[in-house]
């Protein structure tokens, strides 16, 4: 699901970059907003002294804790997202990207949220747009308010065990057979070619193991270098 069209129609090395950034910001998009809560609430002493100072100013006149100031800020960005979705193509994105500049700025201005928290969410917004599949990418979107919640009440223990039992979940499923994660987990090297980089098409002449077809080759060997 990490897979795009894109991918096939450009280099190798080219396209393994993109899709490395992909997954870089799939984690960005689940887990920054959890872990700036927890770190923020409960493990102040993980962050440097010159940040720490510069988070404490930005939040002095802050009302809010983080996990309040997380969860609004959040909504009203899947609430501008919606509404972008649903109106005209031009309209809609003028409204998202205004909708959202506007706000945040107000709320900075007005003392609502923190600076800090206006750009965690501004990227965890931007790192979603980077999953190809919108299937996917709503999954993504549902389960980082339940890491919200887990890293507000119990702060990184609960996003190491939130994390730790969607990667249970995901490795107990299968798909027509098939185990979720393959050929990841269970693990199958020659199958790795095409998950986290994407080889040459002349590296790429065989068909990935788990699918279990009886004709291995994918495509000729005459194929051009």
């Amino acid at each position: 699901m990490m897979q795009a069209p894109d991918d096939y129609y450009e280099r190798s090395f080219t396209m393994t970059f993109v899709r490395l950034i992909r997954y870089v910001f799939l984690f960005v998009a689940l887990l920054l907003p959890a872990s700036y809560i927890a770190v923020s609430t409960f493990h102040q002493g993980m962050i440097p002294t010159t940040l720490l100072l510069s988070m404490a100013a930005s939040r002095e006149n802050i009302p809010f804790p983080a996990f309040i100031e997380a969860m609004i800020m959040e909504i009203f960005f899947e609430g501008l997202r919606e509404a972008g979705l649903r109106l005209p193509r031009p309209v809609g994105q003028t409204v998202s990207i205004v909708g959202a500049l506007v706000i945040g700025q107000a709320a900075i201005q007005a003392g609502i949220v923190s600076a800090p928290m206006v750009i965690t969410v501004s990227i965890t917004g931007i790192a979603s747009y980077t999953i190809p599949r919108f299937n996917q990418a709503l999954a993504i979107r549902v389960l980082r308010f339940v890491l919200m919640i887990l890293g507000g009440t119990l702060g990184l223990y609960g996003v190491f065990m939130g994390f730790l039992f969607i990667l249970i979940h995901m490795v107990s499923l299968r798909s027509f057979g098939v185990p979720y994660l393959s050929p990841v987990a269970p693990l199958e090297l020659s199958s790795l070619k095409d998950v986290f980089i994407r080889v040459p098409w002349w590296a790429m002449m065989t068909r990935p193991g788990f699918t279990g077809s009886e004709d291995s080759k994918r495509m000729k060997d005459t194929l051009p270098q």
